[in-house]
């Protein structure tokens, strides 16, 4: 009996340490961890390139301040899946066409952010990000 006893709890404390293990793989991916919410992002550009890839897509575009200087942007988009769920294609972010990103900033204040809605040249408006922890308001709108 006293086997049975050391088993359960061996299993028991196996099951606990996978749990505790499972919280800081979901932390890593959290919108509070890089983005601010209080810096919002309201930006069009021309698209540079697209990363179609798990567990995050990329969208970079270069966006010409008012000076004339032109500064390449990196926005986080959702993961592949979602995206084409919401109704974005990897094909429909093509090299050298406009695009609006409205999203948040990164907290570094390097030229990155977390896009929450992208429009494209042919006037669709598609939502990008959905992170649980991300404001429950949208980006400013137009």
């Amino acid at each position: 009996m006293n086997i049975n006893l050391s088993r359960w709890l061996i299993a028991i404390a196996a099951s606990s340490v996978t749990l505790i293990s499972v919280a800081p793989a979901q932390a890593h991916h959290a919108f509070a961890a890089e983005f601010d919410a209080k810096q919002p992002l309201d930006l069009s550009g021309t698209i540079t390139k697209a990363k179609w890839v798990n567990p995050h897509s990329w969208l970079y575009f270069d966006v010409t301040g008012p000076d004339g200087k032109v500064t390449n942007w990196g926005v986080e988009f959702g993961a592949p899946n979602s995206l084409a769920n919401a109704g974005l294609a990897k094909s429909d972010l093509k090299i050298g066409q406009p695009v609006r990103i409205r999203g948040f900033r990164s907290k570094n204040g390097e030229a990155f952010g977390y896009s929450v809605f992208v429009t494209l040249a042919d006037g669709r408006t598609i939502q990008t990000g959905g992170a649980q922890d991300a404001p429950t308001s949208e980006a400013p709108r137009p």
